[in-house]
């Protein structure tokens, strides 16, 4: 079977749509399928072209056997409507133009969260008389709103038109939730041809590492600390100030460390904060490769995992709390009781705490410092759970669904 995946995030960047998107197509490769996936030069989330590559009009690699073509696409920062439509519809047109010479495809695969990657995997699955499948990352352009990037308007409701078209032309829709399938089922989408295929961890990558094998944890003068990290993309939706304000109330426990560790639209707004709030109790650490997350998260004790309170977020599952899992790093997650909430208290691998609440943050971090027996539990359970959630699973799993709905439209 040869797979086509559309999708404007692949390695090396490391958020997590690059992250699935690698991990499964690599155990599809080893399935001994052939996959290409189209993508653009690695710039996220600041907009910057990463060393090494440029912004052409298209190259071709071979990365763990899975064939990658980069399109050129209008780069921007993670940050501001207009821009990043502008990268998302620049994508669109480009890889549907290329996508176009890819031959004897089986199967088009567009993944979101912004569906303009769809559009243009829909298109090439008709041209090209072949099942289109919708993975759905995210309800977009719901988020947009919830986010409070743009208010409701004409635009947003056009942009709904779309999604629903979409969700209804897909011949199969691989979500990362169950929220979201209810969701769509709600609006009328047929439930018959969603499947939930959750985000997981590569475990050959993210196990239990001491402390003291990490770089950061020597540069950082982090070894004898407890360090509640905050590691990923700092976006509108995590409210990272109240992160700030929690190391705040704890700025006096020179044992313990607040780590911001990333890059996004909403970076510059924490490092100004602990500036303002002069926090000497907080390390403030660059994006780092995909290579060396595995580093970054071992130098954490606990990890923060926020989200802001809106309703939308109940759906959404943060995929860093499968990677802890996997690093046996408990969670203090402070998101709208949901799906995510409810992952952390059925595997007792984290503590739940109120979205947007620093002072619930702040005992949280304390508790798992002054509770030792609570802690190694915690710990103990993440790491006996993380197999539930093993990406090598997970991509046989969705590869399994992939194939049917081949054969059945095929």
């Amino acid at each position: 079977m040869h797979i086509l995946f559309l999708t404007d995030n692949f390695p090396p960047e490391g958020n997590a749509p690059a992250s699935r998107t690698y991990e499964h197509t690599r155990e599809w490769v080893k399935a001994g399928h052939k996959v290409t996936v189209i993508t653009c030069a690695p710039n996220f989330p600041e907009g910057k072209v990463f060393e090494g590559y440029k912004n052409s009009w298209f190259s071709k690699s071979k990365v763990e056997g899975i064939n990658v073509w980069r399109v050129k696409t209008y780069i921007t920062a993670n940050e501001g409507f207009i821009k990043r439509i502008l990268d998302f519809i620049s994508f669109m047109l480009s890889s549907f133009i290329f996508g176009l010479f890819s031959k004897k495809v089986d199967v088009v695969i567009g993944t979101s969260p912004q569906f303009f990657t769809v559009i243009s995997a829909w298109a090439l699955a008709k041209l090209k008389s072949v099942p289109f499948v919708f993975e759905l990352r995210d309800i977009w352009p719901a988020s947009i709103t919830a986010v409070g990037a743009m208010k409701k308007n004409k635009i947003i409701q056009i942009l709904e038109k779309v999604e629903m078209f979409l969700y209804k032309q897909a011949d199969l829709i691989v979500s990362v939730t169950h929220s979201f399938k209810k969701e769509l089922i709600e609006r009328g989408v047929d439930g018959n041809k969603i499947d939930v295929v959750l985000n997981g961890v590569d475990l050959c990558k993210y196990h239990p590492t001491d402390k003291s094998k990490s770089i950061f944890a020597k540069k950082y003068k982090l070894e004898d600390k407890f360090v509640a990290g905050y590691i990923g993309t700092h976006g509108l939706a995590h409210g990272l100030s109240t992160i700030v304000e929690a190391a705040e109330l704890l700025k006096e426990h020179d044992e313990i460390r607040f780590v911001f560790a990333g890059g996004g639209a909403e970076r510059d707004k924490v490092k100004k904060l602990v500036i303002k709030k002069k926090l000497e109790n907080v390390i403030l650490i660059d994006r780092q490769s995909k290579e060396m997350m595995s580093q970054l998260w071992a130098v954490c004790d606990i990890s923060l995992v926020p989200l802001i309170n809106k309703p939308l977020f109940k759906t959404v599952i943060p995929s860093k709390i499968f990677e802890c899992m996997g690093m046996g790093i408990p969670s203090v997650i402070s998101v709208p009781e949901g799906e995510a909430t409810k992952i952390v208290r059925d595997t007792d691998s984290g503590l739940v705490v109120e979205s947007e609440s620093a002072s619930e943050i702040a005992k949280a971090v304390l508790d798992l410092h002054s509770n030792k027996e609570q802690y190694v539990s915690l710990k103990f359970n993440c790491s006996e759970n993380s197999s539930l959630f093993d990406r090598r699973l997970l991509a046989d799993k969705m590869l399994k669904i992939v194939e049917r709905v081949v054969k059945r439209v095929g």
